[in-house]
């Protein structure tokens, strides 16, 4: 379904300096994968997901989508951000609504659609509200359903659950789980947490340190549906030693890559 391949990419530091994000990427997705994405912090993980949805250009390798070659923003994909991206002056409904707007959906269509996904995620009476009104958690779902408004075959998610607080955080690991599970898209999701990488991921791809590359792909044998039982996969034996191990290999990068420490 996506095939990224020797994907190299470079930024402009402040001081002129050129600064490789990622270097040489290689990754594979296959059609109706859940695949997490982990490194550590800096490692171009936000920037792999924006090239993948086509709103950075990059300057060497290539990212095909179901065999076409991505040039832009497309569609076929749909991202989600961490800081929820909701148009503060429009209402809940319009927000969800907002990408068949652009794509020209009629009116009666798009209402419709945007109201049946707000159903599906459970703010069906915050239609009328406007984001400010909305805790972060419900804003959250908002921006899920204004990504799935589209109709996309790829869903690309960018820590999404990062900025609430962790009882938050877990009911929409669990909401998302029902969704996937409901429609089979196919994801990629950025996390920095070991365990939300293991809980909903088929695979989970490590990556290295800046310069980031695909150190690892870690296949993920848990048992599905998992949405109905969350807690219960979160107690087995194989998700701790996944998440055990995604830890070591976390902490060996940094340590590969901590500053000596100036002699006394």
């Amino acid at each position: 379904m996506i095939t990224v391949d020797g994907l190299t990419k470079s930024f402009t530091a402040r001081d002129g300096t050129s600064v490789r994000a990622l270097s040489d990427v290689g990754l594979d997705v296959a059609e109706n994968e859940f695949l997490t994405v982990l490194g550590p912090s800096g490692c171009g993980k936000t920037t792999l997901l924006r090239a993948i949805a086509g709103l950075v250009p990059w300057d060497e390798g290539d990212i095909l989508v179901d065999g076409v070659p991505v040039r832009g923003p497309g569609p076929d994909r749909s991202m989600v951000f961490q800081n929820f991206a909701l148009l503060p002056w429009a209402t809940v409904l319009d927000n969800v609504a907002f990408g068949l707007r652009v794509r020209g959906v009629g009116r009666a269509e798009r209402t419709e659609r945007a109201r049946a996904l707000l159903t599906t995620v459970g703010l069906a009476d915050c239609a009328a509200k406007l984001p400010g009104e909305l805790s972060g958690g419900m804003q959250q779902r908002v921006g899920i359903a204004r990504a799935l408004a589209v109709r996309p075959r790829v869903l690309l998610m960018d820590e999404p659950f990062g900025a609430v607080d962790e009882q938050t955080r877990r009911l929409l690991q669990e909401e998302l789980l029902s969704l996937w599970e409901e429609q089979r898209l196919t994801v990629v999701f950025i996390t920095h947490s070991m365990e939300e990488a293991v809980l909903l991921g088929d695979r989970v791809a490590l990556m290295s340190a800046c310069p980031g590359r695909i150190a690892e792909i870690v296949p993920v044998g848990l048992p599905r549906p998992r949405a109905r039982d969350v807690g219960g996969v979160a107690r087995s034996g194989e998700y701790g030693e996944l998440t055990g191990y995604l830890w070591e290999r976390l902490r060996a990068m940094h340590a590969e890559h901590r500053p000596e420490r100036a002699a006394s």
